[in-house]
């Protein structure tokens, strides 16, 4: 394991690129969480320089300052994602992790507090250190596609917060289906099949649903 690094202040401000003065003023804006204290002095390790090198890149790509204490806020409170996942639990969704810049390139100008905290709240997003991470990416790419086609990112959350409530009643529906007549241990086995009916079905619905419009 890497050894912890500390750093006073004026270090911290030179390898993050600031001044001493932006540092201070972060500082009381709660931008960054408070240094260790030891006597009078002030101690900073490497989340503090993490934190602050986002805080320039966010600022870079528009955000505000008000925004940006906004999502500092949400990730230190977001789930750490091994709540999300369960440790050690089987899945076919690859997991992403971001920094919190990467994530709004993703969603340029869309990836504001409130849609962050509505992706948290779904379970799309969790936290890992410095890091945000993604349960899924296929999740992911697809729902940046759909920003970059005009889709608010509010409104495919608020979808995919119904798609959740029917994708739960098909796994329900699946999941019973098989332990009438099969295992537990049969599940992982039998699970692409389910994927691919709802696929098929999700297909001739959206057929339908084309010929009538």
């Amino acid at each position: 394991m890497a050894e912890k690094r500390e750093y006073r202040m004026e270090e911290l401000a030179r390898l993050a690129g600031i001044t001493v003065r932006t540092l201070r003023f972060y500082r009381e804006r709660k931008l960054i969480p408070p240094p260790r204290r030891e006597g009078r002095i002030a101690w900073y390790d490497d989340h503090h320089l993490n934190r602050l090198r986002t805080i320039t890149a966010l600022l870079e790509r528009g955000h505000t300052l008000s925004g940006i204490a906004e999502l500092a806020e949400a990730f230190d409170h977001g789930r750490d994602v091994g709540d999300l996942l369960g440790v050690g639990a089987p899945t076919e969704e690859e997991p992403v992790h971001l920094t919190p810049e990467e994530l709004a390139d993703h969603f340029a100008g869309e990836a504001t507090p409130e849609n962050l905290a509505a992706a948290m709240e779904l379970g799309y997003l969790g936290t890992d250190g410095d890091e945000i991470v993604h349960i899924s990416r296929r999740l992911l790419d697809v729902s940046s596609a759909l920003v970059r086609e005009g889709i608010p990112l509010a409104e495919v959350l608020s979808a995919a917060k119904q798609v959740r409530s029917h994708a739960d009643a098909l796994a329900e529906l699946f999941t019973g289906l098989v332990l009438r007549h099969a295992s537990e241990a049969d599940l992982p086995r039998l699970r692409p099949l389910a994927r691919s009916v709802v696929e098929a079905e999700l297909s001739l619905a959206m057929d339908r649903r084309m010929r009538r419009s």
